[in-house]
């Protein structure tokens, strides 16, 4: 199938390490399974589920030490093309041990090595070099420390006038950086319910609410498109042309890391499909609920992600913007 190009950045990636243990107690020498490792961090994910999705990408990758030369020759064997980006330090680890007694699950994650400004510098450098004409440019995770808040906005204004569309999910500053921007160089903006709520200051407990919010982001310049993930109840797109709400289906969870980065991948690839919004927003909801039947920081399984999307319920929503 026809796709535009796709390239994904992850300045902050992680190899994931996953295990479980019998419980989770202090003070105690924890005896673990074998572990799992996968190349991990937001934008390896997302092409990590584009591929699973039969789709492609490049991912430009912060990596180094031997850390980042096991997720470079991991992700190569996968089949996913990598442009490596040297990074000043020591690739992270994140851990991710199940309690198999109490059936929780306990997330450890790593800040990762600090970059100066040269560092940052030659990560706008390539991506800017890597990004081609019509290209779905995918800046995804976290920044690692030492990385400004800006650094979404510094992207984008260099890919102006390339053709390049730029789709954004991250956190903290940097995302509250992003959604003040009143110029629409980002292209889609997604979050989470909670992260939507922290920028609102004040609760958005309707799909009515969460909504609104997304139209006023849209409204004042922040995106061209906002995403917001309200979990069970599903994920809501607010852009120029209207409002789609596209249900979560009921499936039994396992492991819900890497969910919000497939749910990214499936709607990049719809949006690179060229299929309408509602579309591509059914894909992304497909893949995200394919994600968290699979196990420890495995994703999304095609066949999985086909058969749910064929009974995706995405409706539009009569909702205006509430500022």
């Amino acid at each position: 199938m026809e796709q535009a190009p796709i390239l994904t950045i992850t300045l902050n990636p992680a190899l994931d390490i996953s295990t479980s243990v019998a419980r989770v107690v202090p003070d105690e020498k924890l005896r673990c399974s074998e572990p799992s490792f996968d190349p991990g961090g937001g934008g390896t994910n997302v092409s990590r589920a584009i591929r699973a999705m039969g789709g492609t990408s490049r991912a430009l990758v912060a990596l180094g030490g031997a850390a980042g030369q096991r997720m470079a020759d991991m992700l190569a064997r996968i089949g996913i093309s990598v442009i490596r980006l040297p990074a000043p330090g020591e690739t992270r680890q994140s851990l991710t041990a199940d309690d198999e007694t109490t059936r929780q699950q306990y997330r450890f994650v790593m800040p990762g090595p600090e970059w100066c400004e040269d560092d940052v510098a030659r990560a706008l450098n390539a991506a800017t070099d890597a990004a081609e004409h019509n290209c779905m440019v995918v800046l995804s995770g976290s920044n690692p420390p030492g990385v400004p808040a800006r650094f979404a906005a510094m992207l984008a204004e260099r890919l102006q006038g390339s053709g390049a569309r730029l789709i954004v999910d991250t956190s903290g500053e940097a995302l509250a950086t992003v959604a003040r921007a009143t110029d629409r160089r980002t292209d889609i903006l997604r979050m989470d319910d909670a992260e939507a709520e922290a920028l609102a200051g004040r609760p958005l407990p309707y799909r009515a609410d969460t909504a609104a919010f997304a139209a006023s982001l849209v409204a004042s310049g922040a995106a061209r498109g906002v995403i917001v993930a309200r979990g069970r109840d599903g994920n809501i797109i607010a852009t120029d042309e209207g409002i789609w709400h596209a249900e979560a289906a009921r499936v039994p969870v396992r492991s819900k890391v890497g969910a919000g980065d497939s749910f990214l991948a499936g709607f990049t690839l719809g949006y690179a499909r060229g299929w309408p919004v509602a579309d591509a927003l059914g894909l992304a909801g497909a893949a995200a609920s394919a994600t968290v039947q699979t196990p420890a920081t495995e994703l999304c399984r095609g066949e999985d992600v086909e058969r749910l999307f064929a009974a995706r319920v995405v409706t539009r929503m009569q909702v205006g913007p509430n500022p």
